[in-house]
């Protein structure tokens, strides 16, 4: 099966990695939680649009390739819908002065986002009962109560889905690994504004933090859980 980083990591790296044992499918568990990062207008856009067209509107956007993702990830919030499970939106909220932190220095464009970009895309819209997470930094587990929703919900295992591939979804993957819950990462209900950083955090998520397949397969995950 092609795997999104063939062609880009080389298959000698591949081997390396094969040979230390890397990659070994950890499985889900009986109470998956979903994790919907920072799907809002400003990472994807009000419309479909080309990524130099998108950025026009929000500097953020990562364009087309966004709008590709919140197809899939509308297909993994219907199954969460349908089963009951829980969902959350960890998301970034618009920051003030005094906790504009490195990430000002770094990324000044993202402190000046219009009030429509920070709105949750329409079409994976949270519920009245889902939980809303804003966040400050990358991870949405760090400075934020999400391990202790968790705890209170259940869960044993986390989906994530969202932005960027490279930066927040990665972060949660690791930190969501390190307090021991299993996780799958629909690798086409991710996103980022990089074709080459999408999959190279792809296949190092897939070595050592996570379960990475396409949503096809992991709707047919969920769906076998009993």
């Amino acid at each position: 099966m092609t795997k999104p980083w063939d062609g880009i990591i080389s298959e000698e790296e591949q081997r390396a990695y094969n040979a230390a044992g890397f990659g070994r499918a950890t499985g889900i568990g009986k109470r998956p939680a979903l994790l919907i990062i920072d799907v809002q207008y400003r990472t994807v856009g009000t419309t479909p649009k080309p990524f130099w067209e998108a950025i026009e509107e929000f500097p953020t956007s990562c364009g087309e390739v966004a709008w590709k993702a919140v197809g899939n990830i509308r297909r993994v919030l219907d199954v969460f819908r349908e089963r009951q499970w829980p969902v959350l939106y960890p998301h970034v909220a618009p920051k003030e002065s005094f906790d504009y932190g490195r990430l000002s220095d770094k990324v000044p464009a993202i402190m000046n986002v219009a009030s429509k970009g920070y709105e949750f895309v329409a079409e994976i819209a949270p519920s009245d009962k889902d939980i809303l997470l804003p966040k400050k930094h990358p991870s949405a587990f760090f400075g934020t109560p999400l391990v202790s929703y968790l705890i209170n919900l259940g869960a044993d295992s986390l989906v994530v889905t969202g932005c960027s591939t490279s930066g927040c979804v990665r972060s949660s993957v690791v930190d969501a690994f390190a307090y021991n819950f299993r996780v799958l990462v629909p690798e086409d209900a991710v996103y980022d504004r990089s074709a080459t950083s999408h999959a190279v955090n792809l296949f190092d998520m897939a070595s050592k933090y996570a379960d990475v397949m396409p949503t096809e397969k992991a709707l047919a995950t969920l769906h076998a859980i009993e």
